[in-house]
């Protein structure tokens, strides 16, 4: 079983910016990831297998929502201490930050922002404790990028809504209880409806073959003439602001996991460098090895504070997408880089089990194409300073 030895590098003093409360959070969660994932994450990337026995740990540590307010059976928590959960979930596994992030940026947010009173009741607090998993449909065989093209429909017939159609890359889905998906109405708009397992049509069969993010469980849904009561379309939005404003809460998410990946490669990859002797010293005494290093921890620093000063902006509602999307596509490109170098650090140890570089690098490749690629997001950011589409 492998042992956690990961200390979490901050050359710039960023924690005198973090309350006591923030560092509460992130060492809860931090524990959790050493006792319960770590020392089986290995085990099930490589049988490709999702650990479903973690939901109720990280229901308990409050991973599920922490943003949602306490009545509705989220943690009430600021967008600083959603950060830090995401970067300690995924300095252990960016498929396990990946349950956590659906569960609350994409089921969780959209039933709080848009959902009825009678839908928050009555399915936060489950999702909250973990003891109902959600999935998010978006994402279509045909239409990645380009959601609004969807072609997933859904029509009137009497009390129910008819649902048609089919969505894949869906993280969760293989086991979750409920699916937000977004589909056009009879008009061309675009509306969120939840639903339900075991509703008759409604299939979710299980992506194979992958070779990133092996721990985490992905799936298509598909909807063959299913029948939604017209009480589970979420009444609070129209259009592509509801899927849109979702997944920029996802993209923060994922802004602060990706960094948790990059430190957790640069500090196996540090200790290595002093523990690992060649020409009679250890390798980190080496110029072409302390250029690597010093390179990383540049970069992770540099991410580190546009992080914390993007969640500065989240807590008094100023962020734009725009930064979201800064953010992101930054801590992904800083994210495989490291791991990359990382991996060169250790040889031919790197691509083994026995260290977590590989599994990272591979499940990066991942992240930085979900929710949003990098080039969807570098295209947000230059038309964002440039005020010129360059999406049409």
């Amino acid at each position: 079983m492998p042992q956690d030895l990961f200390q979490s590098p901050d050359y710039f003093n960023l924690d005198e910016l973090l309350t006591e409360e923030h560092k509460l959070v992130r060492q809860s969660v931090r524990a959790y990831v050493k006792n319960d994932i770590t020392p089986v994450i290995e085990d099930y990337a490589q049988k490709a297998a999702f650990p479903k026995h973690i939901i109720k740990g990280l229901g308990e540590v409050g991973c599920f929502g922490p943003t949602i307010p306490e009545e509705y059976g989220g943690g009430g928590l600021d967008y600083i201490s959603y950060g830090l959960m995401m970067q300690e979930l995924e300095r252990g596994d960016s498929g396990v930050r990946s349950t956590a992030s659906v569960q609350g940026s994409l089921v969780m947010f959209p039933i709080f922002a848009y959902g009825s009173e009678a839908q928050k009741r009555r399915y936060l607090p489950k999702l909250a404790s973990g003891e109902m998993m959600g999935c998010f449909g978006l994402t279509e065989p045909d239409h990645g990028s380009d959601p609004a093209s969807m072609l997933t429909r859904f029509k009137e017939e009497g009390d129910h809504l008819v649902l048609q159609g089919a969505k894949m890359w869906i993280s969760n889905a293989p086991f979750a209880d409920i699916a937000v998906v977004w589909a056009k109405d009879e008009s061309g708009e675009v509306r969120g409806l939840i639903v339900e397992r075991g509703m008759e049509g409604f299939s979710t069969p299980e992506t194979h073959g992958k070779w990133s993010l092996r721990a985490s469980a992905t799936g298509e849904l598909v909807f063959d003439q299913v029948k939604v009561p017209k009480e589970n379309l979420l009444p609070g939005v129209n259009g592509m602001k509801g899927p849109l404003s979702c997944l920029t809460k996802a993209r923060y998410g994922i802004a602060w996991g990706a960094v948790g990946a990059a430190m957790d490669c640069y500090d196996t990859a540090l200790r290595y460098s002093k523990e690992r002797i060649q020409f009679d010293r250890p390798i980190g005494g080496f110029q072409l090895q302390q250029k690597k290093l010093a390179e990383m921890i540049t970069e992770i620093t540099k991410a580190q504070l546009l992080n914390w000063r993007l969640g500065v902006l989240m807590n008094e509602h100023k962020a734009t997408p725009g930064q979201v999307s800064m953010a992101k596509r930054n801590a992904c490109e800083i994210a495989a880089h490291i791991a990359r170098d990382a991996r060169q650090i250790l040889g031919g140890m790197g691509i083994t089990g026995e260290y977590s570089i590989m599994r990272h690098m591979m499940n990066l490749e991942s992240v930085i194409t979900y929710e949003g690629t990098h080039d969807i997001h570098l295209l947000i950011t230059g038309m964002d300073v440039t005020g010129l589409n360059a999406f049409k």
